[in-house]
């Protein structure tokens, strides 16, 4: 009999550790992810950002993880003075330093020089209520209580009409932006990839799996000539131009996810003028 209490016992604890609640470990699916916004959109409903060109910061209170989950090592400094909360935004330096700070963030021992350059920017609070506008509000509230040079609310903004959208895409595209982002005002927060959230670019890009290297021929012979992939919904195809010089010598390895642009689809779904971009980076 005292046996079988004691394995009642045990399995009591078990289920109640089983049941008690865990924090999550942020992650992709707990990010909000933009849609595409369509050429003739209405952007009054919307609050509106330039696209920053950086490596996606979740911020949890206490660490600073990628979209991934991964832990991110940034300098103690960096972080020491953050807010007890939640935040979520784009690890940046400026436009055209993407590649710059990819190295800077990869390192698993932060270089402070380095990090000095890097601007946290903050455009969401995850699981806050109210309106995204209500929330924006509370961001520029908490940074500026924060009075940290590397926190940084990003600026968002209205505009008139399609035409006003048009002239401030061009605009920022000019300057050596990314494009723009359309946070609908009345939005709740939400995760996933969702239509609160939209993303308008002079181009459409999406990214793909690498599934084999093709050999390159003339004067890239010995080196890539195209990357073989595969799109999340199973469709094969190579992307064939994009490349610098140092990505043909040591091109992204099988099983690699990459970023592609490219001008629409065929009647079978494939992208026209595919043209690599990058590795995708959610180390």
């Amino acid at each position: 009999m005292t046996k079988v209490i004691e394995c009642l016992l045990a399995l009591a604890l078990c289920m109640a550790f089983l049941t008690q609640p865990h924090a999550r470990t942020p992650a992709a699916a707990d990010a909000l992810l933009a849609q595409v916004a369509h050429a003739d959109i209405d952007p009054k409903p919307y609050l509106i950002s330039e696209k920053y060109d950086g490596v996606r910061g979740l911020w949890d209170g206490q660490t600073l993880r990628t979209r991934a989950g991964n832990v991110i090592a940034a300098p103690r400094w960096f972080t020491a003075g953050l807010p007890k909360q939640a935040l979520d935004g784009e690890l940046w330096i400026a436009r055209g330093q993407f590649e710059k700070l990819s190295g800077i963030v990869r390192k698993s021992v932060p270089q402070d020089d380095n990090w000095r350059q890097v601007k946290y920017m903050v455009f969401e609070l995850p699981d806050t209520p109210g309106t995204f506008a209500q929330r924006h509000q509370q961001i520029q509230r908490i940074v500026a209580q924060a009075n940290l040079a590397h926190l940084v609310a990003v600026e968002q903004f209205h505009v008139a009409d399609n035409a006003a959208l048009r002239r401030k895409l061009a605009e920022i595209v000019r300057a050596g932006g990314e494009g723009l982002m359309l946070h609908r005002t009345d939005a709740p927060y939400v995760t996933g990839r969702s239509d609160a959230l939209l993303k308008l670019k002079p181009h459409e890009d999406a990214e793909a799996k690498v599934i084999a290297h093709v050999a390159g021929k003339g004067k890239y012979a010995g080196k890539l000539g195209a990357l073989r992939v595969e799109t999340p919904d199973g469709k094969q195809f190579q992307i064939g131009t994009g490349f610098t010089d140092a990505v043909r010598a040591t091109p992204p390895p099988i099983g690699a996810q990459v970023t592609y642009t490219y001008r629409g689809l065929t009647k079978n779904g494939v992208p026209r003028f595919a043209s690599y971009w990058r590795v995708r980076e959610d180390f």
